[in-house]
């Protein structure tokens, strides 16, 4: 649906003096003709003040919204150059809502003490965030749901560099691609960083790393591209401030560059700029949220998020490395994200399988845990589509399912052919983003989203331990994944190489079963021994003689094999 303009006639009240001035008319930017419920609602404000860097001679702008409930919603305002000022915000009621400006320059009556309202209606978008609602984290849930309750699996795609290069055409087919593939969320870069020193058109979010101004014109690209991947019904997971401390180009990354003080208003910034948008944050790009760095990270989420309304919050950190017990009880941060990063070796694969996610989620609170960044499809020329099915299985099964993200060395960096990825070392032949998007793994992510959608995946749990042996300790690459319901209904297990499984089936239930071919999305009829057989003596009533027969009696285990030429799933369901 086309993004338009219109007017909204709003009573604009600004209190001066005891005086009320005239109503007057303002812009409002939202989809259809009037304001409708889960999209973006947009109201302009004109400062009567010019000032010659805005975010630190105005330290606040927000405004409080009530809804037709009562309830009470507070978000920042933001600059957009020259004395234009903006709020956006996402209605989420049917019926009239009221608003009223807050700004720390009192004195400043185009954006202190101004009242409006507005009636915003129903929502006739066919995507499902238009007509479910935006993605929120209910607190006691390992899942993303939309507002409506509806629990949401994340399948990303990593396009960090995709907002900052790609041309209107590009970023059309992309998305298209995406959603046609069953992905159903970006995640992206917001500001220049060390994979991208400037946008398509040289301009820069920032100037200074000390003392910074702000480049509104820099964000009007961002803008459109958010809102175009929102409109095809795609969550956008913004990356705030990229963090990494270590590497060529690091001096690029605003998360490890500018000081506590400046981070905190550049985040500020740009969340107010991208609130009214299904979005769900990332603070921190590739960094260290730990040791020397921890306090620094969570004052900033703190400044950034304790005293607004948002969406939910997660941390990108760099590979191998989980925060999970350090930020649990954050109250801005609800989603544990980690990257397990880029190999097919040892130390990455056991780190997914029996490391901290694997060990650590059940003994904090109930969040999503996320795998950001798996392996790369052809980083390095080493990681193939194998490698990603394996690295992107391995880690829904880790932990309670709630999602995966999935990234192409060539998309991420939206590397046009011939090109080389900035600051990151690599040899030319890095295949560009438009054949990337059809590599065999890039596909078969989407295979994997339209599987797990075919069941109550939420209520699907980490069990290992029905395992009667787990060959992965003997070889790392060949570890089995199991996860089953609470009632024991549904069981699936993941299985990389050609093995036999035994299963332990402790409350004696009788399956049906079928395998997933995670290559080919296609499913086959599974053989499998449930039943035992014991040999009794009994008299024959006929004969009045005694003889021995043969019972058949459901066992308490479940045996197969695997013996196909990909990885599969076995897929267990109680008759």
């Amino acid at each position: 649906m086309k993004r338009t303009f219109i007017s909204v006639l709003v009573s604009l009240i600004f209190i001066l003096n005891g005086f009320t001035q005239n109503t007057i008319e303002i812009q409002a930017q939202e989809t259809d003709s009037f304001p409708i419920i889960w999209s973006k609602f947009e109201i302009p404000f004109t400062s009567s003040k010019t000032y010659d860097n805005p975010i630190y001679e105005v330290r606040d702008f927000r405004v409080v919204f009530s809804a037709p409930s009562g309830r009470k919603k507070t978000v920042r305002g933001f600059w957009d150059g020259g004395t234009d000022w903006k709020v956006r915000f996402m209605p989420d009621e049917v019926g009239k809502w009221t608003w009223k400006s807050e700004c720390t320059d009192t004195e400043n009556q185009g954006l202190n003490k101004v009242e409006g309202d507005f009636t915003c209606n129903g929502n006739n978008h066919q995507e499902l965030l238009f007509q479910k609602g935006t993605i929120q984290h209910e607190p006691g849930k390992y899942y993303l749901s939309y507002s409506d309750g509806t629990p949401f699996f994340w399948l990303a795609c990593t396009a960090w560099n995709g907002a900052l290069k790609s041309t209107d055409e590009e970023w059309q087919h992309y998305l298209s691609q995406r959603k046609e593939n069953h992905y159903n969320t970006i995640q992206l870069v917001t500001t220049e960083w060390r994979g991208c020193d400037k946008n398509a058109e040289g301009l820069t979010a920032i100037e200074g790393t000390g003392r910074i101004k702000i480049h509104p014109e820099f964000f009007k690209r961002i803008d459109k591209k958010i809102d175009e991947a929102n409109d095809k019904g795609l969550l956008v997971s913004p990356v705030i401030l990229w963090a990494l401390p270590m590497g060529q180009g690091r001096e690029l990354s605003p998360g490890y560059t500018l000081p506590l003080e400046e981070a905190v208003l550049l985040a500020k910034y740009i969340v107010a700029r991208y609130q009214g948008n299904h979005v769900v944050w990332t603070l921190g790009g590739d960094g260290k949220y730990y040791d020397d760095l921890e306090l620094k990270w969570k004052e900033i989420g703190r400044r950034v998020f304790n005293d607004i309304d948002h969406a939910p919050v997660t941390l990108h950190p760099h590979g191998r490395s989980f925060v999970g017990d350090l930020y649990a009880q954050e109250d801005w941060y609800d989603l544990m994200g980690y990257q397990s990063s880029h190999s097919n070796q040892e130390g990455t694969v056991n780190w997914i399988n029996k490391g901290p996610v694997a060990k650590m989620w059940s003994k904090l609170k109930p969040m999503p845990y996320i795998n950001l960044e798996p392996n790369y499809e052809e980083i390095g020329f080493r990681i193939d589509a194998t490698d990603v099915r394996n690295a992107s299985y391995w880690s829904i099964f880790a932990n309670p399912i709630a999602g995966v993200t999935y990234g192409a060395n060539g998309i991420w960096p939206w590397l046009q052919p011939g090109e080389r990825i900035l600051n990151h070392g690599d040899t030319d032949g890095v295949t560009g983003w438009r054949k990337s998007i059809e590599f065999p793994g890039s596909i078969q992510m989407g295979y994997l989203a339209e599987f797990v959608n075919q069941f109550d995946w939420w209520k699907l749990f980490p069990a290992n331990e029905i395992l009667e042996s787990q060959p992965g300790e003997e070889k790392f690459n060949h570890w089995i994944s199991v996860v089953k319901s609470a009632d024991d209904k549904t069981i699936m297990v993941y299985i990389p190489e050609n093995c036999d499984v035994k299963l332990f089936n402790p409350k004696g239930y009788e399956y049906s079963a079928q395998w997933f071919n995670p290559v080919t999305n296609k499913y086959t009829k599974a053989d499998i021994l449930q039943k035992e057989f014991e040999e009794v003596r009994r008299v024959n009533f006929d004969s009045g003689q005694a003889e021995t027969v043969t019972i058949a009696k459901i066992s308490n285990t479940i045996q197969f094999a695997h013996n196909f030429e990909n990885d599969m799933i076995i897929v267990l369901k109680k008759k």
